[in-house]
């Protein structure tokens, strides 16, 4: 396994700069945002997709650096019932897929997106609950009419295109567990995957060891978000794990986001790491930062140097001993 980047922690610094950074700590590989959520400021998605001088740049400044692309990213929402903003993410994770290919960089990340509850909706409804059974025919409805027709046709186009999509689990869109990965991923075929982020697997209950598993059987693990999350354990008795409050206020929230080894320790890190092994991933481990009480060049710093700790880095030997 390598240890790499999501770079969008780093958007006020020019390419140059960030890649200098990113080595200068020891890392292998970066995450390049092309826009959506995670903006585009080191990867302009349009500009390189026109010029072939402009991915040759990108290319050497990062191999220059001894990094790699581990993948592109473009997280959105091409399932909004508002049809702009639907047509926009996909227009951007089809231009990304393209990209990708010409930059031979394996994997596309994003997220599923979530429908509305019908072809006249404003905003996504992401049901929660079996019952009342309006909820059951909503999903039906949703996954039916919007969320396979749709990952069916970009995983047939990623594959064209020798790339992977890794879909984030995260709460709000339609695939948000390794249940609901794994249902659209038999639908769609094995473009789809996982990017999987153990930060948003523990506010909904999933030990990540387990979902690991889970996924890694299947092969479903296309690439690997390195972010914590602590629960705060007299915010959380009154409001759930489903906390709707900004992340802002972090003081009442029920959770939080937090840098590696702040929201759990160093031995389930470890765990983590193994259980990516034991399922046979080994690609990249890519830091995000997201945690609210650290700077970025503190909680970063912090993040490498405790994944540095329990990282499984070599190729796997012949057991001499048995």
């Amino acid at each position: 396994m390598q240890l790499g980047v999501f770079t969008v922690l780093f958007s006020q610094k020019p390419l140059e700069e960030m890649l200098d950074t990113v080595a200068a700590h020891g890392l292998s590989a970066v995450e390049l945002g092309t826009g959506g959520f995670p903006g585009d400021a080191h990867c302009p998605l349009d500009e390189l997709l026109a010029s072939s001088a402009m991915r040759k740049s990108l290319l050497d400044a990062v191999c220059s650096r001894g990094l790699r692309i581990s993948a592109l990213s473009c997280h959105g929402n091409p399932l909004h019932p508002q049809r702009r903003i639907a047509q926009e993410a996909d227009a951007l994770l089809q231009k990304t897929m393209q990209l990708a290919e010409l930059l031979e960089v394996p994997v596309v990340n994003t997220f599923s997106g979530c429908p509305g509850d019908s072809d006249d909706a404003r905003y996504p409804n992401w049901p929660v609950v079996p019952w009342p059974h309006d909820f059951q025919e909503l999903l039906a409805w949703q996954w039916n009419e919007k969320v396979y027709p749709y990952w069916t046709r970009i995983a047939q186009l990623a594959q064209s295109r020798q790339v992977k999509i890794g879909l984030e689990l995260h709460g709000g869109f339609s695939v948000h567990s390794p249940g609901t990965l794994l249902r659209l991923r038999e639908r769609a075929g094995e473009a789809i995957g996982a990017n999987l982020d153990p930060s948003h697997l523990w506010w909904q209950g999933i030990d990540p060891v387990g979902a690991i598993r889970i996924l890694g059987r299947e092969g479903a693990i296309h690439h690997f978000h390195a972010k914590d999350t602590a629960m705060d354990p007299m915010n959380l008795p009154m409001h759930g794990v489903t906390d709707t409050q900004p992340y802002t206020n972090m003081l009442g929230r029920a959770w939080q986001f937090r840098t590696v080894g702040y929201g759990h320790d160093l031995k389930t890190w470890a765990d983590i790491m193994s259980a990516l092994r034991l399922v046979g991933y080994d690609y990249v481990v890519s830091i995000e930062h997201e945690d609210g009480l650290m700077s970025v060049e503190e909680g970063f710093g912090r993040a490498v140097r405790h994944l540095q700790q329990v990282l499984i880095r070599e190729p796997l030997q012949e057991m001499w001993w048995a």
